[in-house]
């Protein structure tokens, strides 16, 4: 159910992008309202089989995200079409990889390749067990798309691309994300994989572990760290790309000021 949802909001986002006239407003309303369903829906399997608390939170946050954004949408705000603009250009980049499994497949085995080179020369002890797999000590890592950067380095470039930009700055801002997300991803991974097959973190099980032995240094690499990580770095690399297209600087503070006057009102009962 949940790819579903995300196929039938990327195709109504590219219709929100491609459509002329005021009505294609309706086509980004439902790209997000499938999209924000699409991790609800998943809520229980991040909780209990993957113990993730970062979609649970963003699934909850998505719902008064809702409720401000798809009424905006439909008076034609331009800081929700802007945001609903960098969502579509995000799919139009991140679908071809999602959903033509050789392109998916080949970068997925590219990342594998350079994240076993990456640890082979650090001294780390896993080895390469399969095409998109690595392991060690009896403990073995998959490389997903979700673990080649792809979906960061797509969300990035449409934010980049969400407001309206002269080529210098496109160039530049492609430059800034692209190969810079791409590399620290492959650190990440090598950190994640050299973490979870050498059980560098065998804390707290109570709260880490899903019943899989050696699971807990697996949720603290990957789960905690790297995904506080990711998300610091991300902050940080949108704070750059204000400085290369002052109009992302504007954007941001519209839509910051429209989702707190719109949920401060809530809150009052206005």
């Amino acid at each position: 159910m949940e790819a579903i949802l995300v196929f039938l909001s990327a195709v109504a986002f590219i219709a929100f992008l491609v459509c002329p006239g005021s009505k294609r407003n309706y086509f980004a309303a439902f790209g997000w309202i499938a999209i924000v369903l699409s991790i609800i829906i998943d809520i229980p399997y991040y909780i209990y089989e993957e113990n993730n608390f970062m979609y649970p939170v963003l699934g909850i946050l998505g719902l008064p995200f809702l409720y401000v954004t798809v009424p905006q949408l439909l008076e034609g705000n331009k800081y929700v079409n802007y945001l609903s603009r960098g969502a579509a250009i995000a799919f139009l980049i991140y679908l071809p990889f999602a959903y033509i499994p050789g392109a998916g497949d080949c970068l997925i085995a590219v990342v594998t390749s350079q994240v076993y080179a990456v640890g082979s020369f650090l001294g780390l002890p896993f080895s390469r067990i399969a095409w998109n797999m690595l392991g060690y000590n009896g403990f073995s890592v998959e490389i997903i798309l979700a673990c080649t950067g792809i979906q960061s380095i797509a969300i990035m470039l449409g934010l980049a691309y969400c407001v309206p930009t002269t080529f210098r700055q496109k160039v530049l801002s492609f430059l800034i994300i692209a190969p810079v997300i791409y590399i620290l991803n492959i650190f990440r991974n090598v950190f994640v994989v050299a973490a979870y097959t050498g059980q560098w973190f065998q804390f707290l099980p109570e709260i880490a572990s899903n019943g899989e032995l050696g699971y807990e240094s697996f949720f603290w690499a990957h789960n905690v760290m790297a995904e506080l990580g990711a998300l610091v770095f991300l902050i940080i690399l949108a704070l750059g790309l204000f400085m290369v297209i002052p109009g992302l600087g504007d954007f941001a503070d519209g839509l910051i000021k429209l989702y707190t006057k719109k949920l401060k009102g809530v809150c009052k009962g206005k």
